[in-house]
C-alpha cells in the first residue's frame, strides 16, 4: 500500500479512504500480503486527474461503479446517444494502439469528461466513429491528444451555439422537432460550407494574402 501510495503522489491515509469509498478495486491477496498492479495505479492516476477537472468523489464514485458493472458512462455524465453517429466498441489496448501510446490517465478522464467514452464490460464504447477516426488521425499528423481533446471542448461550445441558433430560428417559423429532425442536413450543409470557405480566410491570412 505505501508504495502504490508513493508511486500515485498520495498519502496512505488517502489511498485508504479511497478504498474505503470502493474508487478502486480490493488487491488480490496472497496471504496476508496484499498486491496491487498497474490497474490500480492507472485508476488512481484517473481519479487526481477527474479531481482535477472539478469532479466530486461522489461522481468519481459512480463512474467507479459503472466500470465494475459496465454501465454508461456517458449516461451518468447525462450526456444522450448520437442519432446518426456510430458507436465504436473497442477494448483497452485497441484504444491504445489507436492514438500511439497518449491514452494516458489525464486524456481518458477527459474523453469520460466529454462524453466521448463509456464503458461496456470490460469493453470501451466511442460515441462516433468519424471523431475517434479524426481524432486518431489528427495525432498521427503530431498533434498531442491533450489538444485534440482540449479543441474538442471548444468546438463543442461552438456546435452547440451553432443547433441552437438554427433551432430557434426554425421553431420560430412554427416547425416542429420532428420538422428540425428533417431540416438537420441543411443545418449541416451550412455550417459545412461556412467552416470550408472561413479555412480559406484564415488560409489566406497566413499567406499574407
Amino acid at each position: 500500500m505505501e508504495e502504490l501510495a508513493g508511486e500515485a503522489g498520495i498519502t496512505v491515509r488517502t489511498l485508504r479512504f479511497y478504498r474505503e469509498r470502493k474508487l478502486i478495486p480490493p488487491p488480490r491477496r496472497e496471504g496476508r500480503i496484499a498486491w496491487y498492479d498497474d490497474d490500480h495505479l492507472a485508476r488512481l492516476r484517473t481519479i487526481a486527474a477527474l479531481l482535477e477537472r472539478g469532479h466530486t468523489l461522489s461522481g468519481i464514485a459512480e463512474l467507479a461503479e459503472a466500470f465494475e458493472h459496465g454501465r454508461d458512462v456517458g449516461e451518468l455524465l447525462g450526456l444522450g446517444a448520437p442519432t446518426e453517429e456510430t458507436p465504436v466498441r473497442l477494448s483497452p489496448e485497441e484504444l491504445a494502439d489507436a492514438f500511439a501510446g497518449q491514452a494516458t490517465p489525464e486524456n481518458f478522464a477527459a474523453a469520460l469528461d466529454l462524453g466521448y467514452l463509456a464503458t461496456d464490460g470490460t469493453d470501451l464504447i466511442h460515441i462516433s466513429r468519424r471523431l475517434l477516426d479524426t481524432s486518431a488521425a489528427l495525432v498521427r499528423e503530431g498533434i498531442p491528444l491533450a489538444d485534440v481533446l482540449a479543441a474538442a471542448r471548444r468546438i463543442r461550445e461552438h456546435a452547440d451555439a451553432l443547433a441552437e441558433l438554427f433551432t430557434d430560428l426554425a421553431l420560430k417559423q412554427g416547425h416542429s422537432t420532428d420538422d428540425l429532425q428533417r431540416l438537420r442536413p441543411l443545418a449541416k450543409s451550412v455550417v459545412e460550407a461556412e467552416l470550408s470557405m472561413a479555412m480559406d480566410r484564415r488560409l489566406g491570412q497566413l499567406r499574407g494574402e
